[in-house]
């Protein structure tokens, strides 16, 4: 995708082949900045204080890691500490272990000499697939934005999206974002709703930008005015990323996109979440008890950050002193609540029948490993 008229990814392997560049999320929208990982504890930190973010994001930037990681310590014990160091960092985004376990399954099968090679390969690979994986994407859901635009008689398709599943949750393209972005590019009139996405602000900041850089029209709103939009047939069509999906179509996503699901079903607006298939977990069924919700600081909820009229980046508090603050980040969406999930092999029906068949391979298969 864009940035100032020049194509850009999150994540790159620097000129050096020393270091991995990224861009610095935490400093969006207020400034564009990248930084460099040179060590594991860099990637690690990156990926928990969410420089990088968005799950395959974070697999793509915890398979760098591990190469890093290789550089100083290729033995089975380095690849031990590497891959457990790693997936501390976020609980929820089941890529980060898909990742981890698919360099983790080619270092074994190498010498140790050979295994930091073998890591950037692995790595190479990983984010060269992201990027496929998600154009494919864009490709099975833009039908849903064509079919919209050819029924109306004027006005823009009118797309809800949540947190930021936008080229910046991804290696490039984004998962949700991508049909945006290739409607908008066929000519399509397409326009935004941007949920603000408390409490970090990633669908204000983050997806705002990155549409705003390719020139896509989009309205920020609060997360509550959503409801109300649909309601007044304001949206045409509701799309989110998921951070992890069930073998039976539940999926796990940004905290608010169960409310914003459950808008959609009363209001009659067809909702769809967008995921590339190493975000789907086929080991487990019940997604209320079986995946973890990360719980992050308070202050994430009790403070902002912004820019003052003079330019100046602030973080300022919003509640009063002592006040206690629970963040969830993530929350469960019932596959009953989606109108389907859209896939590099297509759109699948939000169920377990309806995601393998798409996906055969998986049948009786209850494995996570070797996705791809």
């Amino acid at each position: 995708m864009r940035v100032d008229g020049r194509p850009t990814r999150t994540i790159w392997l620097e000129p050096d082949h020393e270091s991995v560049g990224i861009i610095d999320q935490t400093r969006l929208p207020h400034a564009f900045a990248t930084c460099r990982l040179a060590s594991l504890a860099d990637a690690a930190n990156a990926i928990s204080t969410m420089q990088v973010r968005g799950a395959p994001l974070i697999g793509a930037t915890a398979a760098f890691g591990m190469w890093l990681a290789m550089r100083d310590d290729p033995s089975d014990e380095g690849v031990a500490r590497a891959r457990s160091r790693l997936l501390a960092t976020r609980p929820t985004a089941v890529n980060l272990r898909w990742a981890l376990d698919r360099v983790a399954a080619a270092l074994a099968r190498c010498p140790e000499p050979a295994r930091a090679d073998a890591a950037l390969a692995c790595a190479g690979q990983i984010v060269e697939e992201d990027v496929t994986i998600n154009r494919c994407i864009g490709e099975a859901a833009l039908p849903l934005i064509s079919r919209i635009a050819e029924r109306r008689d004027s006005g823009p398709v009118n797309v809800l999206t949540h947190c930021n599943a936008g080229w910046l949750a991804t290696v490039d393209w984004g998962t949700a974002t991508a049909p945006i972005y290739m409607a908008h590019d066929a000519g399509i009139a397409v326009h935004v709703w941007v949920d603000e996405t408390r409490p970090r602000n990633q669908g204000a900041g983050l997806t705002a930008w990155e549409l705003a850089n390719h020139g896509v029209p989009h309205t920020v709103i609060v997360d509550s005015a959503a409801g109300h939009y649909m309601s007044r047939g304001e949206v045409d069509l509701v799309l989110t990323g998921v951070d992890r999906a069930t073998a039976t179509g539940d999926i796990c996503n940004k905290i608010g996109t169960y409310q914003k699901a459950l808008a959609a079903k009363d209001t009659g607006v067809p909702f769809y979440a967008a995921l590339p298939s190493p975000t789907i977990d086929w080991t487990i069924r019940d997604a209320m008890t079986e995946i973890p919700i990360e719980e992050r600081g308070a202050e994430e909820v009790t403070r902002l950050t912004g820019r003052l009229d003079d330019g100046t980046v602030a973080t300022i508090s919003i509640t009063p002193p002592g006040t206690r603050a629970a963040n969830p980040a993530f929350d469960v969406t019932p596959a009953r609540l989606l109108a389907g999930l859209v896939t590099e092999r297509g759109i699948a029906q939000a169920s377990e029948q309806g995601l393998l068949a798409l996906f055969p391979e998986r049948q009786d298969t209850g494995d996570q490993e070797g996705a791809t």
